[in-house]
């Protein structure tokens, strides 16, 4: 059988299957007996595409049928606490794991301009003014000198509590833009990493470079591994939305976005979980003047190796616990047909 006559002979059933996955995904009832034979079918479609090497088009289609039923079928319905715990502990580090390759062009989209600004800015700080009026930079080197009764915060700024609240809309209204700017073909999230990583990296460049850099780097130092990395990611799922409008695949471009939507926005819970913890942490421990600035660089520098590990090793246990189960299912599946076959 040819690849062709395979998928021909076969389509309709994978449609079914992808109808009822996604009369699942609304909450609307469903045929469950229905889905676990659909399942089961479609892994034995899986393990044979793979088997006669068929082009990767169709296994990658199969492999997102699977895996999306495979979903349905044993997902927890657990709630509250138990629903946030995994999604903190498991789903949110693996999604960030499988956008990886979006990760790395987010991050390079942020922290490239940031460098360069900052060199510029602590090179000439006169650059400063190319992207700032006087007035706002003469108010930056009131909240970061020496008579800040709180650092990062103009005299007019509130308490700890108000901070907070600023800080949170703040925080992630910039994530926000990150993301959903990916649906203009992933150039508004690119223009937002960008345009964001200038213009912290030139005003970090001009303080260093005025002499405010103790000042500066104690008041960044530990909620930056929170807010940036909370950027990058949140850029990178907008990137994913643009991608998936620019290549479809075999999908219609409104299914393919919406497949991607379904990844990314995982990846969003987790963005808006980090930059809670950044505001709290901007608010009430960054701005202190009673900390001093080696404890501040002690804490920032454990608090960037917490966020890296987690990101890259949290849930990781999990994840191949379910690969060795899926492969189990593929050669059990393999051996079936085999049988029949036989």
């Amino acid at each position: 059988m040819t690849p062709l006559d395979f998928e021909t002979a076969y389509a309709p059933l994978w449609a079914e299957l992808e109808a009822v996955i996604a009369l699942a995904e609304t909450k609307r009832k469903f045929d469950g007996a229905r889905l676990a034979t659909l399942y089961r079918r479609v892994c034995e479609h899986l393990a044979l595409a793979q088997a006669r090497a068929y082009p990767i088009h169709l296994t990658q289609r199969l492999e997102t049928l699977t895996q999306s039923a495979h979903r349905l079928i044993y997902r927890q319905h657990d709630y509250g606490l138990a629903r946030f715990g995994r999604l903190a502990l498991v789903d949110f580090p693996e999604a960030v794991r499988a956008h990886r390759a979006y990760m790395l062009v987010a991050a390079l989209m942020f922290f490239g301009p940031l460098l360069v600004a900052g060199w510029a800015a602590w090179r000439d700080p006169g650059f400063i003014l190319h992207l700032l009026d006087a007035g706002d930079v003469q108010q930056f080197d009131a909240m970061y000198g020496d008579r800040a009764g709180a650092l990062g915060r103009t005299r007019s700024g509130g308490d700890d509590w108000q901070m907070f609240g600023y800080y949170i809309m703040n925080n992630i209204g910039i994530g926000f833009r990150c993301f959903a700017a990916g649906i203009f073909a992933g150039v508004g999230s690119a223009v937002v990493l960008v345009f964001n990583g200038t213009q912290i990296g030139a005003v970090g460049g001009y303080l260093i470079g005025a002499g405010h850099a103790q000042n500066f780097l104690s008041f960044i130092v530990t909620h930056s591994a929170f807010e940036l990395t909370a950027i990058v990611l949140a850029g990178a799922a907008g990137l994913r939305l643009g991608y998936s409008w620019i290549a479809p695949g075999r999908h219609t471009r409104l299914e393919a976005l919406r497949l991607a939507s379904r990844h990314a926005v995982v990846v969003i819970y987790g963005v808006i979980g980090l930059l809670l913890v950044a505001a709290a942490v901007e608010a009430f421990w960054s701005s202190a003047r009673w900390v001093a600035p080696a404890v501040k660089y002690g804490v920032g520098g454990a608090c960037w190796v917490l966020v890296l590990a987690y990101l890259g090793w949290q849930g990781r246990p999990r994840a191949a616990a379910s690969n060795g189960t899926a492969a189990a299912a593929t050669a059990t599946a393999t051996t079936t047909k085999a049988g029949h076959a036989g």
